[in-house]
């Protein structure tokens, strides 16, 4: 049994994508939607020094761990530290704390099992809620480190601390009302387009950079073509479990119909392997990365001044 969006894939043609004047309207939504994500990745918070803050993030003195996931993921913003620096990350660690305690706390198993629509929508504000939360705490902790570290705040201070948290946590909730809104008047999840842009955004570079490192000898083309079959290998695995489905057999009962048998057809329900999408991925990617940066942030703050 083929999915709906499997079956509109399988009935397009060009004759009848001109007529879709629905489709065009929520993929020009969509494409709007990611336009407004791409630009706000270029507007620096205000009172950073945005060149400074460049060459600090780019030294090459040890591994910024979970930093350059965070910057993949909002689509180089954080090295630029613009508004949608934090990007969708606390709405995603929100996300999986609710679905925890959706199986752990009474209250919310029950929302989640017997509340239906209504318990589906008051889980999704208790996310909202928890997002707000774990903004304010990430970008307190992005001000207070940023206007510790010279150099890299024009004015230091208690005004800069309060206006860089109002910006990353409104940038935030900013895009976690953008991915709601194309996941309602768009095409696709929302939230997972934007995740979905920001590592697009920064592929091209990275392609260059291997292609650079190539040319200069420093990578071998042997090593090259070794990483490039591996990322190819990766995505259609990738691609491969995602529409990977377990079909369930479904007999129906013969019955009587006057003088003849009918019924005892057979059918299928599939179910997806992978249901949980890629919060998992992206969740032990984060655990991953941790030690590494608590390592490296320790080392730096127990440096000599």
């Amino acid at each position: 049994m083929a999915s709906a969006a499997e079956q509109l894939a399988a009935n397009m043609n060009m004759g009848t994508f001109a007529k879709a004047t629905e489709l065009h309207k929520r993929l020009l939504f969509t494409l709007l939607a990611l336009l407004v994500y791409r630009i706000g990745t270029y507007v620096p918070i205000p009172g950073i020094n945005s060149e400074a803050f460049l060459q600090f993030f780019q030294n090459p003195d040890g591994q910024r761990g979970i930093l350059d996931m965070f910057n993949m993921f909002s689509g180089g913003a954080v090295e630029r530290m613009a508004v949608f620096a934090l990007n969708v990350t606390p709405y995603i660690s929100a996300s999986i704390i609710v679905q925890l305690m959706g199986a752990v706390y009474p209250p919310w198993e029950k929302l989640r099992k017997e509340g239906g629509e209504s318990g589906r929508k008051q889980l999704n504000q208790y996310t909202r809620y928890l997002t707000v939360v774990l903004a304010l705490f990430q970008s307190a902790g992005i001000a207070i480190g940023l206007n510790a570290q010279a150099g890299l705040v024009d004015a230091p201070g208690l005004f800069f601390i309060v206006s860089t948290i109002t910006c990353l946590t409104g940038g935030t909730m900013f895009l976690m009302w953008l991915g709601e809104q194309v996941t309602a008047r768009g095409v696709g999840n929302g939230i997972s387009l934007i995740i979905f842009a920001g590592i697009v955004a920064v592929l091209p570079g990275t392609i260059a950079r291997m292609f650079g490192l190539a040319q200069q000898g420093q990578l071998s083309v042997f090593i090259l073509l070794l990483i490039t079959l591996i990322a190819v290998a990766t995505v259609v695995f990738i691609v491969f479990m995602e529409r990977a489905q377990r079909r369930l057999l479904i007999q129906y009962p013969k019955r009587q119909e006057g003088n003849r048998m009918a019924g005892g057809e057979r059918s299928f329900l599939p179910l997806k392997v992978n249901t949980a999408g890629v919060i998992p991925a992206i969740f032990a990617s984060s655990l991953l990365m941790l030690p590494t940066t608590v390592a490296q942030f320790t080392a730096t703050a127990n440096l000599p001044a």
